[in-house]
């Protein structure tokens, strides 16, 4: 089963959004899990 790229980004960015709202301070720490993890998948591809 192959997970697509362009379904992951909506997602992760509603995931991300929700969290920031709920805790403001946790802000650095979606934006960086949220670029290694789009920077891992963009090697592999």
């Amino acid at each position: 089963m192959q997970i697509d790229i362009l379904t992951i980004q909506p997602i992760a960015a509603l995931i991300a959004g929700v969290l920031i709202l709920v805790v403001p301070r946790i802000l650095n720490y979606v934006v960086a899990i949220y670029l290694i993890v789009i920077g891992i998948l963009g090697l592999v591809h």
